[in-house]
């Protein structure tokens, strides 16, 4: 029995016990610098404003994001789950208003080189945090690495951020062929919404998509679904230099409202969503590779 389904098997274990599981919401870009990772601290602010518990993963373990802009330094990563005998509420770190975020750190690569014993005390912790929350978002790295193609390929749900850059659209399209073109790709298992970030208005957001979905529909045979824009707001950007979140620091800025718009839109359940894998199975793509 290989390693990839030993997880499996344990996976399957699981579900029959766990009949409820966390949305999982992974957000990604093309580039770095778009607002991937101020998207998802944002977000969590407002789903937690409306009742919800929500957890980060901060997947992107060569940039600590996450816990800069809510100026809180984790005692303990992924790796101290994998590798260190701690549990899943040990590396579980509070942000502001109840927020709960995961350091990745290295364990993220580790994934691929575990453990019978290892894999089954991971996947036992992982999918505890069904328990533990209502969200969890998925904070990828930004590009076409390895590991971000495996979180996406996996999830059900991802929040594409874009930006009207000439540049950020040639990563973004990138991003999109690089997940059609991939050999586990299932075509309708992921649905991508997309996010115009730091636009002048709703038509230059719309605009951006327009653009951007022409191309994957013409040369993917693909299609995107609009979620929302965020516009260049200088309240943002100061809440950013100050390493803070704007819709914590000013939830009436006009950004922060967009925030909002953004969460509502999800919770209201704007586009179709097939829920087909939870936390764990997306972990499992790793021990695949």
């Amino acid at each position: 029995m290989d390693q990839a389904e030993q997880l499996r098997n344990v996976i399957k274990l699981k579900n029959q016990n766990n009949i409820k599981s966390a949305r999982v919401i992974t957000i990604t870009s093309g580039k770095g610098g778009v607002g991937k990772s101020n998207m998802a601290v944002n977000l969590a602010t407002w789903f937690r404003a409306k009742g919800l518990r929500v957890i980060i993963l901060d997947a992107d373990f060569g940039l600590a994001n996450v816990e800069v802009m809510f100026g809180t330094v984790p005692k303990y990563n992924l790796s101290d789950l994998i590798f260190g005998g701690k549990n899943i509420r040990d590396i579980i770190t509070e942000g502001p208003n109840g927020i709960g975020f995961i350091s990745g750190g290295s364990g993220i690569v580790g994934l691929n080189n575990l453990t019978k014993e290892q894999i089954t005390y991971l996947v036992h912790n992982i999918s505890s945090l069904n328990d533990l929350c209502d969200i969890i978002i998925i904070d990828t790295g930004a590009g076409v690495s390895d590991a971000v193609m495996e979180f996406v390929l996996a999830s059900p749900e991802v929040l594409l951020v874009t930006t009207p850059e000439p540049s950020s659209l040639t990563d973004s399209y990138s991003l999109m062929k690089a997940l059609y073109k991939h050999p586990n790709y299932i075509a309708n298992g992921t649905n991508v919404h997309l996010i115009s970030n730091k636009v002048t208005s709703e038509s230059e957001g719309k605009a951006v998509y327009d653009k951007l979905n022409s191309v994957v529909e013409k040369f993917l045979g693909g299609k995107l679904d609009y979620i929302g824009m965020v516009p260049a707001d200088a309240t943002l950007e100061k809440a950013v230099r100050n390493q803070k979140v704007v819709s914590i620091e000013a939830p009436n800025a006009k950004s922060s409202k967009a925030f909002e718009t953004i969460a509502d839109n999800l919770i209201n359940g704007n586009g179709k969503v097939k829920y087909k894998w939870g936390i764990a199975q997306i972990f499992s793509n790793f021990v695949n590779k």
